[in-house]
């Protein structure tokens, strides 16, 4: 188990057919509501994807947004979920946070997701709102120097 940041185009477009997998085809978001202006290599976020016995199989990206480091488009492919890939590709994320200088992260979970999120430091800060018809809540972690 190993991630990399994305530096090249057909790393990404591994990281779009694992979020289509995920999020369109498995949660029935609408392909149009899943790709936006930040899916570029150029654009101010960074992508990584994560590796199970050298096989691209998850994927999530940080962007810059007022001094946090929001983490977006977490997914690992359903045959991929139980080991502990999720923790790795949050690391990851905040990791790169760090490097740029946040002092916080923060995320929208689904709510399905928001024990695991708390497990690795979050809190829940809002109710819960609607994405792409998904329940989620704003969660927010503060980084320890």
């Amino acid at each position: 188990m190993f991630s990399k940041r994305i530096t090249h185009q057909e790393d990404l477009q591994k990281a779009f057919s694992i979020r289509e997998k995920v999020f369109v085809e498995e949660q029935g978001v609408p392909l149009e509501e899943e790709f936006d202006q930040f899916d570029t290599l150029d654009a101010d976020c960074e992508h990584i994807l994560v590796y199970y016995q050298d096989e691209a199989v998850g994927t999530g990206r940080v962007r810059y947004v007022d001094h946090f480091g929001k983490l977006e488009r977490i997914c690992i492919l359903k045959d991929y979920r139980k080991y502990g890939l999720g923790k790795l590709i949050i690391s990851a994320l905040e990791e790169i946070a760090l490097e740029k200088g946040m002092t916080h992260a923060k995320l929208h979970g689904q709510t399905q997701a928001e024990g695991f999120y708390q497990k690795l430091g979050y809190y829940t800060a809002s109710d819960v709102f609607m994405d792409a018809d998904i329940p989620h809540v704003l969660m927010i972690k503060i980084f320890m120097k």
